[in-house]
């Protein structure tokens, strides 16, 4: 019998209309918001979907460089590849898997996020557990809390406690 495919699973629901939901998540502007402080986004298959953490840096270890859009039905779902990061280099190279789905409700948006495709190994384990942690406790928090308390300021992020 197959070993169950891991996957990362979180849902936060936004104090926010969907248009500027999925506007954080599809523009360069929206990004930057919450998500990173640089980023290059092309919205269409195969675009870039690039977020930039360490902007500064040299090219090849700013952060999901090399990222593609996969898919996207506006205001409904936004699909993009996933790599490691530049501090794991054997998986670097390889990409996962996120999708985000949007749903529109009272009082806000649900926004559920998925990330698979994961490798086996023990440096595949330590991006799955870092991602884990990324997504769950940092990314899908600062959503929530630009929407509620306004865009993230990148030279002074709120602590992880905060969120």
């Amino acid at each position: 019998m197959a070993e169950k495919e891991r996957s990362i699973h979180g849902e936060v629901v936004v104090a926010a209309n969907l248009k500027d939901v999925w506007e954080a998540w599809t523009t360069e502007a929206g990004v930057k918001t919450f998500f990173a402080p640089d980023c290059q986004i092309d919205l269409k298959p195969t675009g870039k979907y690039e977020m930039y953490f360490s902007p500064e840096s040299q090219p090849g270890v700013r952060g999901g460089e090399g990222c593609r859009v996969l898919a996207a039905q506006p205001m409904s779902m936004l699909s993009f590849t996933w790599n490691a990061p530049p501090s794991l280099p054997e998986v670097r190279g390889q990409y996962t898997h996120v999708v985000v789905r949007f749903c529109e409700m009272d009082g806000g948006v649900r926004v559920v996020l998925t990330n698979d495709g994961w490798g086996s190994g023990s440096e595949w384990d330590k991006a799955y557990d870092y991602f884990k942690a990324a997504w769950l406790k940092v990314v899908l928090p600062r959503l929530r809390l630009r929407f509620a308390k306004g865009p993230i300021n990148w030279e002074s992020p709120p602590d992880l406690d905060d969120l």
